[in-house]
């Protein structure tokens, strides 16, 4: 069973930027769609982005033009990268295949945005 870790979060000022890394634990992680989802507090958990196998890329609205979803099949690694981050954006952050499993569900990374 493949294991994911997320990590890269923090806190950081409004407009400011972060990159989270999900690192798969096997290399058939390569052969998934990939995708990250947050979940602030008192909230739902959300999907972010996705990413398939091929390496297509879709963002939610509420992201689209500040971050980016890509892998690193070689690295066995997806990547988020958060630009032009809003206090809105603090939440935890998980990455699972797409769509999501329930094995897969890792401790996440906090991300808090805040001045």
């Amino acid at each position: 069973q493949v294991q994911l870790v997320e990590s890269g979060g923090g806190l950081v000022q409004p407009g400011g930027s972060l990159r989270l890394s999900c690192a798969a634990s096997e290399s058939r992680f390569r052969l998934y769609a990939m995708a990250w989802y947050r979940q602030a507090p008192g909230k739902q958990r959300e999907l972010v982005a996705t990413i398939t196998s091929g390496g297509s890329t879709n963002l939610a609205d509420s992201v689209k033009g500040r971050f980016t979803i890509s892998r690193d099949n070689a690295k066995n690694t997806v990547y988020l990268q958060m630009n032009s981050l809003k206090p809105e954006d603090t939440a935890v952050y998980y990455c699972n295949r797409w769509p999501p499993s329930e094995y897969y569900w890792g401790q996440g990374t906090q991300v808090t945005v805040s001045s």
